[in-house]
């Protein structure tokens, strides 16, 4: 595996005696669900980045909230990590187990406890999927707004601990502008409540620090969300345009116009045919992109916004709009594009899925820094992403099945996130850093920042027993970092320098 991270982390982690730790658990914890063997443990070795595996020490499936303050407390008196998981359908390794640690499952916390219709808000336990939370609020005319490509797999508590978004969060927003409250255990066992049940709470915003943080503070227990009205109609436009870069500026010049669409999502023509022969969704497939623009609110506003929408993506170029008939082709548009990653995997065995967020603006230019990178390396690559927010996925098709492959798929990756850097950008924006990201950290933050961001760990987690090796580089594995790019000539940010 060519990722670079702190080796050290593992091999500064205390010697367990796994038959020891085990009978223990048994004792304290007798009926508590706790995997071992190996033929066991093995579903458990990755996320959804599964490029990267480590098969875990022990699983343990709780279903009290108890069980897993209990084992909390053993394991930091006894010094043994603890990763989190929930639905394990995250794409950055962040629920990579480790070889000395216990894998925590929360899956079977799966209640939604609460709809509240008069406040608009539901609490729900942290394995509840994205998508039964809309289900159970639609009888109340309600719904939650981040609606990730994974929303009828992913858990909630996942959702925080990524602060993941989905195809409409360039209106409504990311988790972390739908969260109320969390409930969450500390590394000690602690029980602790971040936010309210008012719309602000007093005091420093630990909730926003908490959602995004990847399982490196606490364990979510509980989550309050808001819930939103559904709007009156929504419509959506299709645009087909004959070049990316031409694509890339009508976003810009949609946002320019004073217009917030409710999603704003763009295809290339690699994921434009994926999609088309898996979902027949009824694209363009001669099209070089096209752009999914839906408009929602009252009937009124709706119907000007699509006759302004539909001027601007004409003078920019688009060769085809066309809005969809009714619900059905709607429901179809979008279909096609939250199934893209699955299209993807129908025409390659394998491929790898990057996470950068830039500046509107510069989606041309990326789009052809992206095309250069693909033909240096040898690899396609089919960008599916919320132009909107320009948060860009592009998905690296390789087979790793080849040797050098996987290797030049990381590579290239490496060199995407970094480029999203240089424009102004960052190397995240829904997946998290977790074990895949964590060498372009390097790239973003300098030694002072990255030296802040382990005081924020210390202080809630001072043992580093969550989820270590994730999401924060050591200094020295900056520098090391650093001075690769310096041998290649390659040094993104000469900041890197003084580490």
């Amino acid at each position: 595996m060519s990722i670079l991270y702190d080796e050290r982390v593992d091999g500064a982690l205390p010697t367990v005696d796994k038959a020891a730790l085990l009978a223990e658990l048994r004792q304290r914890l007798p009926d508590l669900d706790i995997l071992h063997t190996q033929e066991d443990l093995k579903p458990y070795e990755c996320d959804g980045l599964s490029a990267y595996r480590t098969t875990p020490m022990l699983v343990v499936l709780p279903e009290r909230i108890e069980q897993v303050q209990q084992l909390l407390q053993l394991c930091h008196a006894r010094g043994v990590p603890v990763v989190a998981r929930g639905a394990g359908t995250g794409l950055s390794g962040g629920a990579l187990p480790l070889e000395k640690g216990i894998l925590l499952v929360m899956a079977r916390f799966n209640q939604i406890l609460e709809i509240n219709r008069e406040g608009r808000f539901a609490r729900v336990q942290p394995g509840v999927r994205n998508l039964a939370i809309s289900q159970a609020a639609a009888p109340f005319d309600l719904y939650y707004a981040p609606d990730p490509s994974s929303q009828i797999a992913c858990s909630i508590g996942g959702n925080v601990a990524e602060n993941a978004g989905g195809v409409h969060c360039l209106k409504y927003g990311l988790t972390v502008h739908n969260l109320l409250k969390v409930d969450i255990l500390t590394v000690e066992g602690e029980f602790m409540t971040l936010g309210s049940d008012a719309l602000d709470a007093p005091g420093f915003d630990l909730l926003a620090l908490f959602t995004g943080s990847e399982g490196m503070l606490g364990i979510v227990t509980e989550v309050t969300v808001k819930l939103l009205p559904k709007p009156q109609v929504a419509k959506v436009l299709l645009a087909a345009f004959d070049s990316v870069e031409k694509a890339g500026r009508a976003v810009g010049d949609i946002i320019a116009a004073g217009i917030i669409p409710g999603g704003l999502e763009m295809m290339d023509n690699l994921a434009i045919r994926a999609a088309e022969d898996f979902i027949h969704a009824g694209y363009p497939v001669e099209a070089e992109a096209i752009l999914l623009c839906e408009l929602d609110g009252v009937e009124a506003d709706v119907a000007d916004d699509c006759e302004r929408v539909r001027e601007v993506l004409e003078k920019a170029g688009a060769t085809e709009v066309r809005l969809a008939r009714d619900e059905a082709e709607r429901v179809k548009f979008w279909a096609g594009r939250k199934n893209a990653f699955p299209a993807v995997g129908r025409i390659s065995p394998d491929y790898y899925c990057m996470d950068g967020t830039i500046p509107r603006r510069e989606l041309p230019g990326v789009l052809r820094g992206i095309a250069e990178l693909s033909e240096e390396y040898g690899l396609r690559v089919a960008n599916v992403f919320h132009a909107g927010d320009g948060n860009m996925h592009p998905l690296i098709l390789f087979d790793a099945n080849v040797p050098g492959e996987l290797e030049r798929a990381e590579a290239i990756g490496g060199k995407i996130l970094e480029l999203c850097v240089k424009v102004g950008g960052s190397i995240t924006g829904e997946h998290g850093v977790g074990r895949e990201k964590i060498n372009q950290m390097c790239a973003q933050f300098n030694s002072d920042e990255i030296t802040l961001f382990h005081a924020v760990k210390a202080a809630f987690d001072p043992s580093g027993l969550l989820n270590p090796g994730k999401n924060i580089p050591t200094l020295h594995r900056c520098a090391e970092f650093g001075a690769m790019h310096v041998h290649h000539g390659q040094l993104p940010f000469p900041e890197l320098e003084r580490f």
